[in-house]
């Protein structure tokens, strides 16, 4: 797979703690937001797609006016990303918490700044 241009995941963290107009609505003092994106990169390796992503991440904070954290996990596309049902990103994690505490944890934990989805 050496040099030969593949399709990479990269997952990079970034903070804001403005809360109003400019950054997430509703924090608290104190509180502070982090955000997840996920980008696809064609690149020869993860370390590759991890230097095209840090030049991303670092525009992207900017644009915004959050902080990129420098956190970047790749993940090798074993698939084309057009094919249904792809896996774009995969992170395993041990630990000793039963599935719905460890969901509760970590994804599910009532702090998310989501949307419902109207049908």
């Amino acid at each position: 797979m050496a040099d030969e241009m593949s399709f990479y995941a990269v997952r990079c963290v970034f903070h804001d703690d403005r809360d109003g107009a400019t950054g997430p609505q509703g924090l608290a003092p104190g509180e502070h937001a982090y955000e997840e994106r996920i980008t696809l990169w064609r690149a020869t390796s993860a370390d590759e797609a991890i230097e095209l992503s840090d030049k991303e991440a670092e525009q992207y904070a900017s644009s915004v006016g959050c902080e990129y954290t420098g956190l970047a996990q790749s993940y090798w596309l074993e698939e084309d990303p057009r094919r249904q049902g792809t896996v774009a990103f995969s992170l395993v994690r041990k630990s000793l918490l039963e599935p719905h505490v460890y969901v509760d944890t970590f994804f599910d934990t009532g702090l998310e700044l989501e949307e419902e989805i109207e049908e």
